[in-house]
């Protein structure tokens, strides 16, 4: 029998992918934006999800201020 988190891998990775594609308008919609879609691909990879959602927040907002015309 799988484990209960084995049977919502492919949602939280479809999550992940769609809070991927977004960014946001502001650094909190940014941070917002990247601690979903970090959280949703720690929990496909089972990895620490607090972990993932944090540096998932840093990487978006980084992004998004380096490239703001991408955003």
């Amino acid at each position: 029998m799988a484990k209960p988190l084995q049977r919502l891998r492919i949602p939280f990775a479809i999550v992940a992918l769609l809070f991927l594609a977004s960014c946001g308008d502001t650094p909190g919609q940014s941070a917002a934006v990247g601690m979903a879609a970090g959280g949703a691909a720690a929990m496909v990879l089972e990895k620490d999800m607090l972990s993932g959602a944090a540096i998932g927040a840093g990487a978006n907002i980084a992004y998004c201020s380096q490239f703001p015309a991408r955003c």
